[in-house]
């Protein structure tokens, strides 16, 4: 993938160009303001303001979000600076130390990143699940309801749905990529489980496996206006040792929306993989 750009400077470089087009390109919303932003007293957004609250009383975590720790600045892998350290490429880069595997994901997990990940979901297109949709460079735009919170991704135009009707999760649960998710309060938290993955979903870019045994804790947090933490927990026990715990954050995108990211339209990448099979 060294010939790839990252995505949030892919996304950088199409605003740029949208920018400079004709006056139709104002259709794709980019500049439009964000509403009930919180300002200083000299008018610029105040990101450590008091975060918004839904009619319940929670906080409400609606907005367009960005995933901490990456630069719209510079193209990753076409430097000698190579990815970003961040636990979308690498979830070793949020954890203490090395990732806990199972003997066998170690091994699985080395052979994939020798093999420059060449059968990385997101080279292929294909779903990426919930570790690696949280951490994605591409943005993604929250939208809470009573009852329900849906995270729409700019990438491939996913979604997913967090229930928070109390609703337990299902007991005959057809294997996907993304889970079945089902979120309660804890004062100002919202606590999120999710089980019912299908097999052989990674972790993130490098090749740390999940498996169809995995269930994942969320913490979603929203401290000021402009941050959205998130805390992950991922009990695992048929790919790792014990459970283990990142972080990934986010930050609040102001004055822009999605843009239709269909990742197979036209795509030229997958023949020219390094380490791709011949």
């Amino acid at each position: 993938m060294a010939s790839r750009p990252s995505a949030r400077y892919f996304i950088a470089a199409v605003s740029l160009v949208l920018c400079s087009g004709p006056a139709s390109v104002s259709a794709q919303w980019l500049h439009y303001p964000t509403a009930a932003v919180p300002r200083t007293p000299d008018g610029t957004p105040n990101l450590s303001a008091r975060a918004p609250r839904a009619a319940n009383g929670k906080p409400d975590f609606s907005g367009v979000w960005e995933n901490d720790g990456f630069d719209p600045r510079r193209a990753e892998g076409l430097d000698d600076a190579g990815p970003p350290k961040t636990p979308f490429f690498d979830i070793a880069h949020g954890l203490t130390e090395a990732p806990p595997y199972q003997p066998w994901a170690a091994d699985l997990a080395s052979k994939r990143k020798a093999a420059f990940s060449r059968d990385n979901p997101d080279a292929r297109c294909l779903p990426l699940g919930v570790l690696q949709m949280i951490a994605h460079p591409l943005p993604k735009k929250i939208v809470q309801v009573p009852g329900l919170l849906v995270i729409l991704h700019e990438r491939n135009m996913e979604f997913r749905q967090i229930f928070t009707d109390g609703r337990a999760l299902p007991g005959d649960q057809q294997p996907s990529w993304s889970g079945y998710s089902s979120g309660h309060w804890d004062k100002d938290t919202l606590v999120v489980q999710t089980a019912g993955f299908r097999d052989g979903l990674w972790a993130d870019f490098n090749g740390s496996p999940l498996t169809d045994r995995a269930r994942i804790t969320e913490r979603f947090r929203r401290p000021v206006y402009g941050r959205l933490d998130i805390e992950v927990t991922v009990d695992d026990p048929k790919a790792y040792t014990r459970p283990w715990t990142i972080t990934l954050n986010q930050h609040i995108a102001l004055n822009t929306e999605l843009l239709e990211y269909a990742c197979l339209e036209n795509e030229k990448d997958v023949p020219h993989l390094i380490g791709q099979r011949q």
